[in-house]
């Protein structure tokens, strides 16, 4: 039976009501601090720790729970007489509840912020699972009230599932700390991976494959793992994969923009003075491939574009925007299958890392988060570009880094809008990968710039793009055969930069 508990939080959310419903059932409460003010404030019954353990809070409240009562209570096995016979000799009575959320470290990261005495309630009680009830998540207070209630103590299999919460808990806050110090120190890189179960998936990336979906609770981006689904059909692997695709890749646009993406690749991609306009546009880029697409939108989705994607009728799989208008989401919902994801207002990506698997083992990399801008093209060619050209080959270039390699991308910018006219990905061949770029974009590609993720190791695609009428390319240079590249470029009337920045995604 639960007789005491032990309240010190930092986060008071529900707090209150909670340790009122324990009063109601007579349990003693003893408290630290901020949390005991607060529940002296609304009549509830408590004794201050300090009072109990007959030594005051010291040390601007450093040293308040760091006590033989206290750890004494909590650690004390009910079942082994020697420690009850101590506990006895000692004053030390049992504390069977514990109730302790960390000072804020992830948010606000400082030393004065870093918890000693919360960790190590956590792990006491834990620890002593058996006979001690540990909570730490505000969302635990009203079942482990409902089973005081009922039964006047929690189930064994209650304290286990709290133990392990707990457990996280600290396992996740000690790792904050220690990457803050690695990080301030500058120290070699320890990879330490923590992911959290977001939900199973009905299978992987193809059906008789199993799968689940974790997130790192670190995470506090506006991301595809951070969004909130609205409606619509429960999330596949691929789903994940390609909204992830197309929202990071509208993330690099300030103006509206639109992606349209198919198997990890997009087929679509425009920004405009209106998401309307972006979203017409980037529709009629490739309107074949656009059949059963991800959709991703960098401002909110208005009523204006769901009347456009019931009116096209376009197939969509997936809709991933900062927000959805009310008047869009009721159309939108009219399609019982459609996914729908807010991902709230969308910032620059904070993950420093990026992974990827191998058998075995797994890679990992800084972030691509470069963006070549005007002051780095170098013109290497007698044709000049004209800024209108500059214009699309720097919009080429951002949409080019999200393409799977080998990738070129045909762009044109008119009238303050964006657009992709034709997008090459993933060949083994750079010039086939213009070939079909080309061959998407059929005569929309005629006076489009084009950009390549890396060099070009033959000019064999430079005259590809030429015939497909580009009229500058961008590229990072640096190949053996840069003078034969750009000598074709000459000779064929092209004019073409260097960004030094290859681009290359697998």
């Amino acid at each position: 039976m639960i007789q005491r508990a032990l309240i010190s939080v930092s986060d008071k959310t529900g707090i209150i009501e909670f340790a009122r419903r324990l009063a109601a059932k007579k349990i003693e409460i003893l408290s630290t601090g901020g949390t005991a003010k607060a529940l002296r404030d609304a009549k509830i019954p408590v004794t201050d720790v300090s009072k109990y353990t007959g030594f005051p809070e010291i040390m601007d409240g450093r040293v308040k729970t760091l006590h033989p009562r206290i750890h004494g209570g909590v650690l004390a096995r009910r079942d082994n007489k020697e420690d009850m016979a101590q506990a006895k000799k000692q004053g030390i009575l049992m504390i069977d509840l514990i109730v302790v959320n960390l000072y804020p470290f992830e948010k606000e990261q400082m030393l004065e912020q870093i918890d000693i005495g919360g960790p190590s309630l956590l792990r006491a009680a834990a620890k002593n699972h058996q006979f001690v009830t540990v909570v730490t998540d505000s969302a635990d207070y009203d079942s482990v009230a409902n089973e005081i209630e009922k039964n006047g103590d929690t189930t064994l299999e209650m304290r286990k599932n709290l133990a392990w919460k707990a457990f996280e808990k600290t396992a996740v806050y000690d790792r904050a700390i220690a990457n803050w110090f690695r990080d301030r120190l500058g120290k070699p890189e320890l990879l330490e991976l923590h992911y959290e179960k977001v939900r199973s998936l009905r299978y992987g990336e193809n059906p008789h494959q199993k799968a689940a979906f974790f997130k790192n609770p670190e995470n506090r981006d506006a991301n595809v793992t951070n969004a909130k689904v609205l409606h619509g059909k429960e999330l596949s692997f691929n789903n994940i994969v390609d909204a992830n695709s197309a929202l990071e890749l509208v993330k690099e646009f300030d103006q509206p923009t639109v992606a349209f993406i198919k198997h990890n690749n997009p087929c679509g991609v425009a920004s405009a003075d209106s998401i309307e306009e972006a979203f017409d546009l980037s529709f009629n880029v490739d309107t074949k491939s656009a059949f059963g697409s991800v959709i991703a939108l960098n401002h909110p989705a208005t009523k204006a574009v769901a009347q456009y994607i019931r009116d096209h009728k376009i197939f969509v799989e997936l809709i991933i925007a900062p927000s959805f208008n009310p008047d869009a989401l009721k159309i939108l919902m009219e399609k019982p299958n459609i996914r729908l994801l807010e991902a709230g207002p969308l910032t620059l990506n904070e993950e420093k890392r990026d992974i990827k698997k191998v058998a075995g083992g797994i890679l990992v990399q800084t972030a691509n988060t470069y963006t070549v801008s005007e002051k780095d093209l170098k013109v290497v060619t007698k044709k000049k570009p004209t800024a209108l050209e500059i214009r699309a080959m720097l919009f080429a270039n951002k949409v080019c880094k999200h393409v799977m390699s080998n990738s070129v991308v045909f762009a044109k910018s008119e009238n303050g809008r964006d657009m992709t006219t034709g997008i090459g990905a993933g060949q083994m061949s750079r010039v086939d990968s213009v070939w079909i770029a080309a061959r998407k974009g059929g005569d929309g590609v005629k006076g489009s710039v084009m950009a390549s993720d890396a060099f070009f190791p033959f000019s064999d695609a430079v005259e590809e793009a030429a015939q497909a009428g580009a009229t500058a390319i961008i590229s990072p240079g640096g190949s053996v055969r840069d003078a034969e590249v750009i000598a074709a470029a000459d000779r064929l009337g092209i004019a073409m930069v260097f960004t030094g920045v290859r681009l290359f995604r697998h």
